[in-house]
């Protein structure tokens, strides 16, 4: 026999886009049913690095950062191409700050120090705990008293309406059985990507083959395929990449460093240099699965390593260090013999850079910054040396459904599914062919909030 629930709103997925879109609900009158696969809640957002992107904030105020939202689209606008959605971007642009003091003022807390990352002009990378920032955004939802939480449930189809075609709920399937959760205003998928499926990946991205794939158990693309089963359309499927720095064998840190943001370069197995470090670690990550056995080795000497950041998971060397993970020596042509590279290959590689820095250009690959457009270049020069041995991990799949600049779900047709609203992973069209530090975890916060009022706005007619 099939349970039935029902609420204003059905929410699919308990990570931080789910969480967000139920809260924001919640606290303008509505009443949520958040169903959630796993058997606990956070999904990728929780294993995510907690890098949020927010610009003009208080924090930066006070390091005096300059920092706008039109900064923060414009770099958007570079890394994303032709392929990024330009209403997504300004939507993200202009809600973005809002939903920073929506965090503060619900208790949360950031890391004191910003770090400029991946497609940033300015430091604008603002650090939480993620799982501790899932977990406050969770707490908030039950203490309103509208949102009701159903764990180990997995929706499986989308209902529709026969007359109308708007989409009134969802067929979940769990441990205790089927549900049929109704909604009254719409339901937000909140899902996330589908690293977790194989069949998926090989369809949409063979030449990840090679690339790690991390991400929470239950992404394996179920609201995806159940928005596609509706004519749901799709955007930057074929953008998927692979993140570069993580290191091969390393099973502790989900997020390993991605040094080459503080000054290293990357080399290939020929002990060469094979791109700019200064590109969005997305590009960096495509580029070093082209190189020999789709492996590279991250060199950097003492100061950049001591240049890292403790407080940041993707910027934090001295535990990897402590953990083992650099190969360290007390010259280039030591390190060469350990990482087993040519050793006059990686002298030259790095006499040429070190050459190219003192010059004021990076004669082979044009590299000007340590990061986008942030950051004067560092020779590579005081003993010891360090390698970090580096692939892609595929953390998410950056692509998904179609939406318009309030989430709702558009088909192949460019119109809107209605009842039907997605945030988070599951949305294409925001990142297009690279990616920013923090845009992922901040647009499933920002998009979250947008998708919720847009539901709550909406009447039982759409």
């Amino acid at each position: 026999m099939t349970a039935a629930i029902e609420a204003d709103i059905i929410v699919i997925g308990g990570g931080a886009a789910g969480f967000a879109g139920a809260l924001e609900a919640a606290e303008r009158g509505a009443s949520v049913v958040l169903l959630e696969k796993q058997p606990e809640t956070g999904g990728s957002s929780a294993m995510s690095g907690g890098c949020l992107a927010f610009a003009g904030t208080d924090m930066q105020r006070a390091q005096g950062i300059e920092d706008t939202a039109a900064l923060l689209a414009r770099d958007l606008r570079q890394l994303g191409g032709d392929d990024a959605d330009e209403a997504l971007i300004e939507a993200y642009a202009a809600n973005q700050l809002a939903t920073y003091d929506w965090l503060k003022a619900h208790g949360q807390l950031f890391s004191p120090v910003l770090e400029a990352s991946s497609g940033q002009s300015v430091p604008r990378v603002h650090t939480v705990d993620p799982a501790d920032m899932v977990r406050l955004l969770a707490a908030r939802c039950l203490a309103t008293g509208r949102v009701q939480l159903v764990t180990g449930m997995a929706g499986r189809r989308l209902r529709r309406d026969s007359a109308t075609g708007r989409v009134t709920g969802v067929l979940a399937e769990g441990s205790a059985g089927p549900l049929e959760a109704r909604a009254r205003r719409g339901v937000l998928l909140a899902s996330g990507g589908f690293s977790r499926n194989p069949d998926l990946v090989r369809q949409f991205a063979p030449e990840c083959e090679h690339a790690v794939f991390i991400g929470g158990d239950g992404c394996v693309g179920d609201g995806l395929r159940m928005a596609w089963a509706l004519g749901a359309d799709l955007r930057d499927m074929a953008q998927i990449k692979g993140t570069f720095g993580k290191h091969p064998t390393d099973e502790l840190n989900n997020h390993s460093c991605l040094c080459v943001y503080k000054g290293a370069i990357a080399v290939n197995q020929d002990g060469r240099r094979f791109v700019d470090e200064s590109l969005s670690y997305k590009l960096l990550g495509a580029a070093c699965l082209r190189q020999p056995y789709g492996a590279s080795f991250q060199i950097l000497d003492e100061p950049i390593l001591r240049s890292g950041d403790n407080e940041v998971r993707i910027l934090d060397f001295e535990r990897r260090l402590e953990e083992g993970l650099f190969i360290q020596a007390d010259t280039i042509e030591e390190l060469a013999r350990q990482i087993e590279v040519p050793e006059a290959a990686l002298v030259k590689t790095v006499a040429d850079y070190n050459a190219g820095v003192n010059a004021g250009e990076d004669r082979e690959f044009s590299r000007k910054h340590l990061v986008h457009n942030h950051g004067a270049l560092r020779r590579i020069e005081t003993a010891p040396f360090y390698a970090y041995p580096s692939t892609a991990a595929v953390y998410g799949t950056y692509c998904g459904l179609r939406v318009d600049p309030e989430m709702r779900v558009l088909d192949v047709f460019g119109e809107r599914i209605e009842g039907l609203f997605a945030a988070g992973e599951v949305v294409g069209g925001f990142h297009g062919r690279a990616y920013m530090t923090g845009s992922a975890l901040g647009k499933a916060l920002v998009f979250g909030r947008i998708a919720a009022r847009t539901a709550v706005g909406a009447n039982s007619g759409g």
